[in-house]
């Protein structure tokens, strides 16, 4: 692991990492919070998945997490979305599609199925990797994310219930496999066969028999993506009939940008952090 930057904020540490991931077969990136409590003990641990067209870095710079984590004693993790590189496949003119789009997921179709390995490297390459740099304790695990992030957020907290303790998200894509700008993502990373991305979609995971505790939900009635790429009451529908937990609040006049997400994360936090113990 290479140390890209290092900065004291609020008594604590944000770092900028970079390692050689064997998932996507190139240099990723990535940030960690660590509070001040981690330089005396373990801390609990919340991943933060970003959305389209974001790096590590759009949350680190306009989230505005680190004065709230540094007081509850969380340590916050912000990968990347997407592989990157000169030799990684890309579409240039889409930015629902390649670099800043990964939608973590592991593509199986040519030329993504090489790189886009996303799910592998979240779920378990960049945790083995944080494990053994930083004080953290793995048995406290959240998750939480925006949009796409939101996505994956959900997605991977529903097919790893024994892992997190908590999942939050603002604005995610709740049903992607439907949603205007995912769907045909979707089909150049796992094919045409639906059955294969059903195991990427929040609303058919629980149509199809999975589980986790409750989730936290915040949208913005004012986001341009609500109603085409968003829909979270699709997401209420898929578990009326289920015993998961649902916190849905929709949000006058706030819309898809980090001065919504900054305004709700003190919020998020302290609701991961009751959940983390």
């Amino acid at each position: 692991m290479n140390i890209i930057s290092q900065a004291t904020a609020f008594g604590g540490m944000q770092g900028v990492y970079s390692h050689e991931s064997e998932a996507c077969k190139c240099e990723m990136t990535f940030a960690v919070f660590a509070p001040p409590k981690a330089i005396r003990e373990p801390c609990p641990v919340l991943w933060y998945l970003s959305g389209l067209t974001c790096t590590h870095a759009n949350v680190m710079e306009k989230g505005e997490y680190r004065r709230m984590a540094a007081e509850l004693g969380l340590i916050i993790v912000c990968p990347d979305t997407s592989p990157r590189g000169n030799d990684i496949p890309d579409e240039l003119t889409n930015w629902q599609m390649g670099k800043g789009a990964g939608f973590y997921l592991d593509a199986t179709e040519e030329p993504w199925a090489e790189n886009y390995r996303m799910y592998t490297y979240i779920t378990e390459e960049l945790p083995a990797l944080v494990a053994k740099q930083f004080r953290i304790d793995m048995s406290r695990q959240g998750i939480f994310g925006h949009s796409m992030g939101g996505h994956g957020a959900l997605t991977i907290a529903l097919r790893n219930p024994d892992r997190f303790r908590s999942c939050s998200a603002f604005a995610p894509i709740v049903q992607p496999s439907t949603a205007d700008w995912s769907a045909p993502a979707f089909e150049k990373y796992l094919g045409s066969d639906r059955a294969a991305w059903r195991k990427y979609d929040a609303c058919t995971l629980v149509s199809d028999g999975a589980r986790f505790p409750e989730f936290l939900i915040d949208q913005g009635k004012a986001d341009g993506f609500l109603d085409n790429g968003l829909r979270p009451w699709l997401f209420e529908e898929a578990i009326k009939d289920t015993d998961i937990k649902l916190t849905l609040r929709m949000h006058e006049r706030y819309d898809h940008s980090y001065y919504f997400i900054s305004t709700f994360m003190d919020n998020h936090l302290a609701w991961h952090a009751e959940r983390l113990g």
